[in-house]
């Protein structure tokens, strides 16, 4: 069994800020592009299904490659798995701004969701979740998703404003920049990001992901992730069209998808710090059970500016506070050594959920020229969520502690 190692306090804490500064550089705009959809489509003459099949391209590319980054996190360190994911998000984002073609903005999903999926918040929660306590765990994965939550809160406004002075073409080549600079960042993370599992062979990795696929407890979160995937990335992605095709103003639909970022703050460090006393599958199924609940208020209310805030702001609350609770779940079944590995496949599910909460909303529109199919199978999968993770056992004793 490999020991984890000690660090002094301050090089900690100092690794644990800097990895909070790229949890919010590397998701906030990221997790925001949907604010490009209707004025890109329109000014394209593009379907709305080719903008939303790039943006599930790249939530599919971020969750294959994101095991494989975790894999190479735990084998080399998380520092240089973290360039290589900026460096490839700042290509990706730029190549959407410069070639207006659509077959090559489909494609360019691949090269940014490679880039986010290795330089993305569970890479950086993972790693820094391995130099704390195990009580301190679950609270300094709400910090981190936390940081990730006020990169969206900014992000989505500061972009609806830059599309309003700069135009959208401009505005993406910044945000290609905004990746390099979590370049200088990697130099805190680097001094406690060792590899936890160096020595370990192919095969060691393969027996530790066929004991975890044998355990129920980690299907029930893998399977169970795939739904917040689902609703994140639809409403993300759709959310602000939906609401300017009832005839609200292009910010309000900015200002959507901000509080739901600035909400999921308070949300997601709530969870780091409910997930140290209390049960994180009770919890876990509460959250989902909460999601139906609201989006069927919403969509059965008449819609306005106040509702849409409204519903943005307890959506917030909801939004990412699964993944302390998940990735909590997945040290605390499966033990940390192989932890940026297993909790990757977990958040594959989640991307695969992206996918088709991307796609099949902008689908479905084309065809119908309505999104409430997508708002019913949004309930219906969060009631399903809520039963899946009621069996997970959560005081089984790890394989690979």
């Amino acid at each position: 069994m490999e020991q984890q190692t000690e660090y002094p306090a301050a090089t900690i804490n100092a690794a644990i800020m800097a990895g909070c500064v790229i949890a919010f550089l590397g998701f906030g705009f990221s997790a925001t592009f949907g604010v490009f959809l209707r004025p890109m489509s329109a000014d394209l003459g593009w379907g709305r299904e080719v903008f939303s099949l790039s943006v599930a391209v790249q939530a599919l590319a971020w969750g294959v490659t994101q095991p494989f980054a975790g894999m190479a996190a735990d084998k080399y360190g998380t520092a240089r798995v973290l360039a290589f994911g900026a460096i490839s998000a700042a290509l990706g984002f730029f190549l959407r701004g410069s070639v207006m073609n659509p077959e090559v903005f489909v494609l360019s999903g691949v090269i940014v969701g490679i880039g986010t999926g290795a330089c993305s918040f569970p890479v950086v929660i993972a790693a820094l979740s391995k130099v704390v306590t195990a009580k301190q765990r679950s609270f300094v994965m709400g910090l981190g998703t936390a940081a990730a939550s006020l990169g969206m809160f900014a992000a989505a406004p500061a972009t609806s404003v830059m599309i309003g002075y700069f135009g959208w073409q401009q505005t993406i080549i910044l945000i290609s920049l905004s990746f390099v600079a979590i370049l200088p960042f990697l130099v805190f993370v680097s001094r406690v990001s060792e590899p936890t599992a160096s020595s370990q062979g192919a095969g060691a990795f393969g027996n530790a992901i066929r004991s975890a696929f044998s355990d129920r407890s980690y299907l029930c979160l893998f399977f169970g992730f795939f739904v917040c995937g689902f609703h994140v990335a639809f409403i993300g992605t759709h959310l602000p069209a939906y609401i300017a095709d009832i005839g609200m103003p292009i910010l309000v639909g900015g200002w959507s998808l901000a509080l739901i970022g600035l909400f999921n703050i308070a949300g997601s460090l709530l969870a780091g710090w409910s997930g140290q006393i209390h049960s994180k599958k009770k919890m876990l199924a509460g959250i989902y059970l909460a999601r139906a609940i609201v989006i069927a208020s919403f969509i059965l209310t008449p819609v306005s500016p106040a509702t849409v805030y409204i519903f943005s702001a307890v959506m917030g609350l909801l939004w990412l506070s699964t993944v302390p609770f998940t990735m909590g779940l997945v040290a605390q079944t499966q033990g940390l050594r192989y932890l940026s590995t297993l909790a990757g496949l977990v958040f594959l599910s989640h991307q695969v959920g992206s996918f088709t909460g991307a796609w099949l909303g902008g689908r479905i529109f084309d065809i119908y020229q309505s999104y409430t199919p997508m708002w019913w199978a949004a309930i219906m999968l969060s009631i399903l969520a809520a039963l899946i993770h009621l069996p997970i056992q959560e005081n089984r004793k790890p394989e690979f502690a």
